[in-house]
């Protein structure tokens, strides 16, 4: 069976708020031959997601709070891509800015369409290794965040103790640990 995409027929800007978010409402053609007129579609831009991993075997995570989560949570290093930017070139410098750490081993954990059906960027996972600070920290991030350092223990109980409350953060994490277990 050879399963066949979707087909965009027209598209409409419906709301504007610049490089953070455009709504679309796109004209679509099923594979079966059936057309949505009001098919909603997000753009927000693509972003990073770094699980750091210290010369000594250290986690680098944050504790924070997010908008949407009303809680803490540890996070990842994280952010957007500048207007085209590579995803590892944003990776490492979002590391360099948040931490003021570089990392010697990057490991790609892949590229993932944020919706399924609603577009909403992409994200793009790594995992580095054989990070060591050569700076001071100069984010500028909205959200108050405290930087930690965790051994590998500590970060699969925070995992599995449901401490990750975003979706990529989770996702991230879990692959990073996927590898480095492969890795042994």
């Amino acid at each position: 069976m050879t399963l066949k995409p979707w087909k965009t027929l027209a598209r409409a800007k419906v709301l504007d708020y610049g490089k953070w978010l455009v709504i679309e409402k796109h004209t679509i053609e099923l594979p079966d031959g059936r057309i949505i007129d009001d098919w909603p579609w997000v753009i927000s831009p693509d972003y990073i997601n770094v699980i750091a991993v210290t010369e000594d075997r250290r986690f680098m995570l944050f504790r924070q709070v997010k908008y949407c989560t009303d809680e803490t949570s540890l996070a990842p290093v994280g952010g957007y891509l500048d207007p085209n930017e590579n995803a590892l070139d944003a990776a490492k410098r979002e590391l360099f800015e948040e931490t003021g750490y570089e990392a010697a081993d990057w490991i790609s954990l892949g590229q993932y369409c944020v919706d399924g059906n609603r577009g909403a960027g992409t994200a793009y996972l790594f995992l580095a290794q054989g990070a060591h600070q050569v700076a001071e920290p100069d984010a500028d991030d909205l959200e108050e965040q405290e930087l930690l350092f965790l051994d590998q223990a500590e970060v699969e109980q925070a995992l599995l103790g449901g401490e990750f409350k975003v979706l990529s953060w989770a996702t991230t994490v879990a692959l990073a640990l996927r590898v480095l277990d492969k890795a042994r």
